[in-house]
């Protein structure tokens, strides 16, 4: 299952932004810290259920009306401050936990109503612009000083005959999630000395920051927009960076108000309906909520971790069935199971996800959408329907 973790500093919303997004309960309190151990739950990312092509709904639970919800565990790590890279504020047991992450989204707090520490001030009192590199610069610091602190076992290999340093280098950032593919690629995108006692500093720095930002790419949730001024909001998005704006009270209130009946809602949508049975304050809140939505395209909860991952991964959805004309599995059930997949993945790779005996039974695939076998190198694509045909 694809790992997204939630970052930033204190305050800026990232447990809210966790409970909503999975519906857990979690400590959520003003003052820092309130997050010691990361909260792991389940969350889901959203996209069109190929029963839209269908007369009839599939009816599978993580299907709303051709809205289809794919599984993903959500990472909430406690609140970093400057100088986690260095250990302040146990920051080098929260980066620890971000490394097993496929993605990042840095929850900041658009308001600018908390300083650097994630201590309260007023609205508007902080640049929220600040907080944007934050959370690149202590990962890419912090990865620099596990690079350099491991750098003499690299010098050591290198004595050796054979010596490979793209060999090497996997071996030491296997534990931060890079293959050696991502340091082969990497490696071709700076300069360094083909010695490694040569390299200095800079050169390590420059081997992080390239190595985190290939395995750890980072989308930006812009929280607090209900209230945030919107000179700061519009600032945000003027960054060549990708930023969320988004309101993970406003999710949260709004799921719950679905749960209870008083408002039709669905993670991800545009927009709400409320309900018949609801009171004036009620009404008020979630008329509020619903300007807002209007002004921002929604509460921005959804989109960001979809953005982290058909975006930023660039991965896709597709569907395993046994039966390519009623798209179901054995039992009967229409689209019982969806996968994330990089994009350029095959019918071998969803073979291989649905289980690595089925992978090592493969003997070709059908496009259920479209009747036909397709090749082994077929590259798959969103919403594909597939019928594996195995051996096992």
């Amino acid at each position: 299952m694809l790992s997204i973790a939630l970052a930033g500093k204190p305050n800026a919303g990232k447990s809210t932004f966790y409970t909503a997004a999975t519906m857990a309960e979690v400590d959520v309190a003003n003052y820092p810290f309130t997050t010691i151990d990361a909260n792991r739950g389940v969350s889901h990312v959203r996209t069109e259920c190929p029963c839209l092509e269908r007369e009839e709904r599939c009816g599978n639970e993580n299907c709303r009306n051709g809205k289809r919800y794919v599984p993903i565990e959500l990472l909430d790590v406690a609140g970093l401050v400057p100088g986690a890279h260095e250990g302040k504020g146990l920051g080098n047991q929260f980066l620890d936990e971000l490394t097993n992450a496929d993605v990042i989204v840095n929850v900041i707090d658009a308001s600018g109503g908390t300083n650097a520490k994630g201590e309260p001030v007023e609205i508007g009192e902080h640049d929220p612009l600040e907080d944007i590199d934050f959370v690149e610069e202590e990962m890419d610091l912090w990865l620099a000083g596990i690079v350099d602190r491991n750098w003499e076992s690299v010098e050591r290999q290198s004595r050796s005959p054979g010596f490979d340093i793209d060999d090497a280098l996997a071996e030491m950032l296997t534990g931060f999630g890079a293959s050696s593919t991502d340091v082969a690629r990497t490696l071709r995108e700076i300069d360094y000395p083909e010695d490694p006692i040569q390299w200095e500093d800079d050169h390590r720095e420059a081997l992080a920051r390239e190595i985190r930002q290939r395995t750890k790419p980072i989308v930006v949730a812009a929280n607090k927009i209900d209230v945030a001024p919107q000179e700061n909001v519009e600032r945000l998005l003027e960054l060549e960076k990708p930023v969320i704006p988004t309101t993970a009270e406003g999710e949260l209130a709004l799921r719950r108000a679905a749960e209870g009946g008083l408002a039709d809602y669905d993670p991800g949508d545009e927009r709400l309906e409320i309900g018949d049975g609801v009171n004036d304050a009620q009404r008020e809140a979630l008329e509020g909520l619903e300007a807002t939505m209007a002004e921002w395209g929604g509460t921005g909860v959804q989109a960001a971790l979809d953005y982290a991952v058909y975006e930023l991964l660039d991965h896709l959805t597709a569907y395993p069935v046994q039966d390519a004309s009623k798209w179901t599995d054995g039992t009967g059930n229409v689209l019982p199971d969806a996968f994330l997949l990089p994009r350029g993945s095959t019918p071998v790779d969803l073979a291989y996800a649905v289980h690595s005996d089925i992978g090592d039974g493969y003997l070709h695939a059908v496009n259920a959408k479209t009747s036909r076998e397709v090749g082994d190198g077929y590259e798959l694509e969103e919403g594909d329907v597939i019928k594996i045909v195995s051996t096992n």
